[in-house]
């Protein structure tokens, strides 16, 4: 399969171009992506979700691709496509509402949370592809993966986390020094083996305006002064 993403620079649109060869088969769990098709008309082939598709993507139908063909998909605005090839025997965990496409080599399974991880993250399942063959995310901004260590930990921002191994151990913390953890997000304490994806299209609102052609001193007097952030704009 050939992949390619494509993001307008002036509204921040986002596209993305498949290629499937003779043999290969995707399932696209949003139909309505599909903005252009190239191929014989019985390469798609549209059917009804059954019971646990319909209840974990809030859908009712999927459209079955095959190649030779190609599509152009029309994302969201500000998200991206990744492409992540699953192996027979991998254990990532993942929301299957960032989940857009699977290849027909592959299946879907419900998972069980933990008690501690069903409170904090307000969902009691994620899903687990069995099988081997592409998987197609939607993130907001760039897909990026870390390794695991089984002493060192990784940090996540907990808006981030796209997905992490089944059997890695998970806390919910925050890190560094006293001022540090008072200013952050809550992170996943993460230890294992493996890797772990996050998105990083969750920007600081105070960059951005950092960022921007604010005066500084302004800026100064907004986060000084008592009640700077209400006066002064």
């Amino acid at each position: 399969m050939e992949f390619q993403h494509e993001t307008s620079a002036s509204n921040g649109s986002n596209g993305a171009r498949l290629k499937l060869s003779e043999g290969e088969q995707i399932h696209l769990l949003h139909p309505k992506t599909l903005v252009a098709f190239r191929g014989a008309p019985r390469l798609r082939e549209d059917r009804l979700m059954n019971f646990k598709g319909m209840y974990r993507k809030r859908k009712l139908i999927r459209s079955d691709i095959s190649g030779p063909s190609e599509l152009i998909l029309a994302l969201p605005v500000g998200h991206h496509l990744k492409i992540v090839m699953i192996e027979e025997g991998a254990d990532l965990l993942f929301d299957i509402r960032s989940v857009l496409l699977y290849g027909s080599g592959i299946s879907l399974k419900s998972v069980i949370l933990k008690i501690k991880n069903m409170l904090v993250t307000r969902d009691f399942m994620k899903m687990k592809f069995t099988g081997s063959g592409p998987v197609g995310i939607l993130s907001r901004g760039p897909l990026y993966e870390m390794k695991l260590d089984s002493d060192i930990p990784v940090y996540v921002d907990l808006r981030c986390l796209v997905a992490y191994p089944e059997n890695a151990k998970v806390d919910l913390c925050v890190y560094g020094n006293h001022l540090a953890s008072q200013h952050m997000n809550y992170q996943w304490e993460i230890r294992g083996k493996g890797t772990v994806l996050l998105q990083t299209g969750t920007t600081d609102r105070e960059l951005e305006s950092e960022m921007s052609n604010e005066s500084f001193i302004r800026r100064v007097l907004r986060e000084t002064i008592p009640f700077g952030g209400v006066f002064i704009k």
